[in-house]
């Protein structure tokens, strides 16, 4: 016959029962993923941790790409000023109105993206409401 874990008895059809260190072994595996299981679970229910670790990332995603547009913007002003000084010492050309128009229009044309802009905007907005919603 077998007993309440269905293992057989020693002697009989030549099966002996499991091994208590292989049982041990296996609870304590067991044991190890549920406790893995319920530490993913728990994570995931964390609202508040998940918010401001995204909050977090977008900070940094803004940050960063506002020092690339802060060094455009640099290297923009340095070339913009060198061709002035190098304007500065030529003589006056009769069409120097039209070149100034056009110089207007190609700046003009070089404006922030629309994007970067929108994505600034929705983190200071993103910034304000969890900043709001710690002080309640």
């Amino acid at each position: 016959m077998s007993d309440k874990n269905g293992a057989a008895e020693p002697g009989r059809n030549g099966a002996a029962k499991p091994d208590i260190e292989a049982l041990r072994a296996e609870i304590k595996r067991t044991r190890a993923e549920l406790g893995e299981t319920v530490q993913a679970l728990a994570a995931k229910g964390d609202v508040k941790a998940r918010a401001k670790q995204q909050v977090e990332q977008t900070k940094q995603r803004v940050m960063a790409q506002a020092a690339e547009v802060g060094e455009r913007v640099r290297e923009a002003a340095q070339q913009a000023g060198g061709r002035a000084r190098a304007a500065a010492g030529q003589p006056r050309e009769a069409g120097s109105g039209e070149m100034a128009y056009e110089a207007g229009l190609r700046a003009r044309s070089r404006v922030v993206p629309i994007s970067l802009v929108f994505a600034g905007a929705v983190a200071l907005v993103g910034v304000i409401l969890i900043v709001r919603g710690s002080r309640r």
